[in-house]
């Protein structure tokens, strides 16, 4: 029957039979709290190409449950390569969280870089000291619009595949060891894992390849 539509109804009953289940992902994380500080405008407006490095940044924070604890994630994705530029990881989803994680994006900017860096509307990005250190590098803010997922798609997308092919298929017995499975990950998904809208290249192949031409 491949290739023809079948009822939902059927693959349960097909999944029934085979002891078969899916894999369903849990709630995510949300981080908006009401009108906390200042939000900004959605000046990305879903355009996710960038034709050059450190022009288009997407940010967010995603959260793991693991050995009866949680572990917080927050990086910054550069939507040129996707390349994960920055990341910082907390037990506790605490502005630290995003500010430490900020601060490492930023020195890695050179004097001539003035990218935009979106998010959604969550409490840690209209927080004053956020403002404050994306003015001091001539950082363009923008926002999702408010409880709209798919304004931050490229991220979203980025939670999706680091779950499905690490953490779904692991098994941690302590948030320390989640830690250093997400260090390896990444660094795989930068330097290793390649990519068919990158011609076949990881992120960092890609970025470089330019200068090596």
């Amino acid at each position: 029957m491949m290739g023809k539509p079948v009822n939902h109804k059927t693959v349960q009953r097909q999944m029934a039979l085979l002891g078969l289940k899916s894999l369903v992902r849990p709630k995510k994380y949300h981080s908006y709290k009401g009108e906390v500080g200042q939000a900004a405008a959605n000046v990305l407006q879903r355009k996710f190409e960038a034709s050059a490095p450190k022009q288009k940044l997407v940010t967010d924070v995603t959260e793991f449950n693991v050995a009866g604890g949680k572990l917080y994630l927050s990086p910054i994705m550069d939507l040129y390569n996707g390349e994960i530029i920055a990341y910082e990881t907390s037990e506790r989803p605490v502005y630290k969280l995003v500010g430490d994680m900020l601060k490492k994006a930023l020195r890695k900017l050179k004097a001539s870089d003035k990218p935009m860096l979106h998010s959604d509307q969550g409490w840690q990005y209209r927080m004053p000291a956020y403002h404050r250190a994306l003015r001091s590098k001539g950082v363009k803010q923008s926002m999702s619009r408010k409880g709209n997922c798919l304004d931050n798609a490229a991220m979203e997308s980025f939670f999706a595949t680091l779950k499905s092919e690490f953490f779904y298929l692991e098994k941690f017995s302590s948030i320390e060891q989640l830690k250093a499975g997400l260090k390896n990950y990444i660094h795989y998904y930068n330097h290793d894992r390649i990519k068919q809208k990158l011609k076949g290249l990881s992120p960092v192949q890609y970025r470089i390849q330019p200068l090596a031409a």
